[in-house]
């Protein structure tokens, strides 16, 4: 809660009123924390205001009394006590911008986004070290959690990954509450890197799904997948022991298995025909996965790790190859030791 001696409006600003945004905007209000919410679009803001509600991406999860829509992002900064970014990847770096000459010096900034810097395939913690400097802690929050069923009020469990712990502990208590248990971790790269990789098998998954090729088939690429993880995570310098907890296998299975997960969704569409433009309009939401796709792939090149999964993925997606080419590139691989 905001201390008396604390002179900031709210305890905790979301810049970004997407689903998952939305959720935890809703999840630290219910707590009786005083949330601000910012979405970009004037018309979003004024529809949410007036229906108390975000009916475009969270329909029927009500906000809390506490919760406040705020249009202006530099004022919500300025009378915030904690920050965090819920933007799509593609849109970090510009908020961030936005809401840097506003930070006090040193203040942490954390967010909830999941994947890379579009185009150069830099981490989202390396874009915030760019924007507001390394003298500051930086936090990203992840973990297997869909947006309805924490909106819902459904058991999740998340982790904030930060590598100060102080300020790991200031984030997770303003959402650690009722049916959400968050856990802190030091790895902010290894988090990082299995929040962002998962999005790619799990459309790996849905498409291996939707061209009905079996449980068995699913277990292996989600298996295999991680292994892929794993080869990247050592490249690039994260702890295998991270993509074993909630970012890693915890977030993976839930994104390849679970059918509210986008990702999965636009894979089930092109295992069964759809076409890429179809897909995403069925969807109307951000897929992570498909710019995700080419920087995983871009950076698998670079630290020359094997990644066949992500790759034929990527395949995929760039329209190269159909899907049941993939899975024979897959399958036509050579006989190899299961442990690197």
């Amino acid at each position: 809660m905001t201390s008396k001696h604390d002179s900031s409006t709210y305890d905790l600003l979301v810049a970004g009123a997407g689903s998952w945004g939305t959720a935890l905007a809703i999840q630290s209000a219910r707590k009786g924390h005083k949330v601000a919410l910012w979405a970009h679009r004037e018309a979003h803001v004024e529809a949410m205001q007036s229906a108390r509600c975000n009916d475009q991406y969270l329909p029927g999860a009500p906000f809390p009394d506490t919760l406040t829509i705020c249009p202006d992002l530099e004022q919500a900064v300025l009378q915030s006590a904690l920050k965090m970014i819920a933007t799509p990847s593609h849109a970090f770096s510009e908020t961030l911008k936005k809401m840097a000459p506003h930070l006090s010096v040193e203040e942490g900034i954390s967010w909830a986004s999941k994947g890379f810097e579009p185009g150069t395939g830099r981490f989202l913690h390396e874009v915030a070290e760019s924007v507001v400097g390394h003298d500051r802690p930086l936090a990203l929050v992840t973990g297997p959690s869909f947006a309805r069923e924490l909106a819902d009020n459904l058991p999740t469990v998340v982790t904030v990954a930060c590598a100060d712990d102080s300020y790991a502990r200031k984030l997770a208590s303003v959402l650690h509450f009722g049916a959400l248990r968050v856990y802190t971790n030091r790895d902010l790269r290894g988090a990082e890197l299995g929040g962002a990789v998962k999005n790619v098998l799990a459309v790996a998954t849905g498409i291996a799904d939707g061209m009905g090729l079996g449980a068995n088939a699913r277990a292996a690429l989600v298996t295999r997948g991680l292994a892929e993880m794993m080869r990247l995570c050592d490249a690039l310098g994260g702890e295998r022991e991270t993509l074993m907890g909630l970012s890693g296998m915890g977030d993976l299975v839930l994104t390849a298995t679970g059918d509210l997960s986008r990702n999965r969704r636009f894979g089930l569409a092109l295992g069964r025909g759809t076409s890429i433009p179809q897909a995403l309009e069925d969807i109307g939401q951000v897929v992570e996965g498909i710019q995700t796709a080419r920087e995983v792939v871009r950076l698998a090149k670079r630290h020359h790790v094997d990644m066949p999964i992500s790759e034929q993925v990527f395949e995929v997606i760039e329209e190269n190859i159909t899907p049941q080419q993939g899975l024979k590139n897959l399958l036509s691989r050579e006989q190899r030791p299961e442990l690197d």
